[in-house]
């Protein structure tokens, strides 16, 4: 136990953690980490930092649990949490929630996702005894076409579209038209979105994004077969609470297409910027107090100093070196790094210029 707790004053990098889904896609993860595949497959995301597993019939016991390389050998971030939680994930942290509060994906869709929702936390709280619903936020990293298809989201109903219109719709499994009562968005890198528990969406074919979002894998589905002809169980169309209460998961909220854009849509905002880098705020506690994502550009070196809490650093790109507790530690694009809440600070230097994703927990 002793021996697991020092690794809370070093920087601790992932092994990859690459999670089966109900669409396809992954060639852009694959490229981002510079694998020689960079094959779309069904194995779509990447989990990061992840102290909970993925819902999925038939797939392993501890799918999406994060494992990470220490000179003490391969050890889950669970189990590094568990030894100490203030120590790891800091007082405040520890005490509210107990656990890191927060799930981190890549993304990569080269299909359409099925139209879903995910539950807020009084539904959560009261349907699926959860303490943590899934508000969920999207940063759109790349882009490509697929069969001619340019890169789009949808996102939340339309003006004048009821429930009663909506599960017409589900029950009769008219696809075009449940996407004819959603908000369809063209989208491109650099952009951001907020996606509030009971907000309708779905990622269309093409995108590859940071999501960060409440630490859940409840998803609510309308479709009963994906865009390529999987059929959905009827446990990862309704979760086990049924198609009835599943249908309540839905907020029936209309909006224009302006009013949609203002309330969802995030404009990014450099809070410190130099010669030699640039931070950006993407989301923040005026957005929710769910999780939080910076985004820094380095071109020499930059010091992140400790709140009382921990944070990770996603390499987008570049490579360099992080001093931390007087060591020396290299990074280098597609690593995924934990920092725990007993390191005060630390320098990042980059020796090719880099983006660094900062994903932050609840605050």
């Amino acid at each position: 136990m002793e021996d697991l707790q020092k690794l809370a004053y070093i920087p601790l990098k992932q092994q990859n953690n690459r999670v089966w889904r109900t669409y396809g896609g992954g060639a852009l993860i694959d490229k981002w980490k510079k694998s020689v595949r960079e094959v779309d497959g069904d194995m779509p995301e990447e989990w990061i930092m992840s102290t909970i597993t993925a819902r999925g019939k038939g797939r392993p016991k501890d799918e999406g649990l994060s494992m990470l390389n220490t000179h003490l050998g391969l050890k889950s971030l669970k189990e590094l949490v568990d030894s100490n939680k203030e120590l790891f994930l800091g007082e405040k942290l520890a005490k509210k929630h107990g656990t890191t509060g927060v799930l981190i994906k890549m993304l990569d869709s080269n299909e359409r996702l099925t139209i879903q929702v995910h539950p807020d936390k009084a539904y959560a709280k009261n349907i699926l005894n959860s303490n943590f619903g899934k508000t969920e936020s999207w940063y759109v990293l790349n882009k490509r076409e697929i069969d001619g298809e340019k890169s789009v989201v949808y996102m939340g109903f339309k003006e004048g579209v009821t429930r009663e219109q909506w599960k017409g719709y589900f029950l009769s499994q008219d696809i075009e038209g449940m996407l004819n009562c959603l908000h369809k968005i063209e989208v491109n890198p650099g952009d951001a979105f907020m996606i509030y528990g009971g907000v309708p969406h779905a990622i269309g074919s093409g995108c590859f994004l940071m999501e960060v979002q409440e630490p859940t894998d409840y998803t609510m589905r309308v479709e009963k077969v994906t865009p390529k002809g999987l059929k959905i169980s009827d446990e990862l169309i309704h979760q086990g609470v049924g198609e009835e209460t599943m249908l309540d998961c839905f907020h029936y909220d209309n909006y224009s297409y302006e009013e949609a854009m203002k309330r969802w849509k995030v404009e990014p905002k450099v809070i410190d910027s130099s010669a030699t880098h640039n931070l950006k705020s993407i989301f923040n506690e005026t957005h929710t107090d769910c999780f939080g994502l910076k985004e820094l550009d380095l071109d020499g070196e930059y010091t992140i100093k400790g709140n009382d809490a921990f944070y990770v650093a996603v390499i987008y790109s570049g490579e360099g070196s992080m001093i931390c507790n007087g060591q020396e530690f290299s990074f280098k694009q597609g690593d995924e790094i934990f920092l725990s809440a007993a390191i005060d600070e630390v320098t990042f230097k980059s020796h090719i210029e880099s983006k660094i994703l900062l994903c932050y927990p609840p605050s």
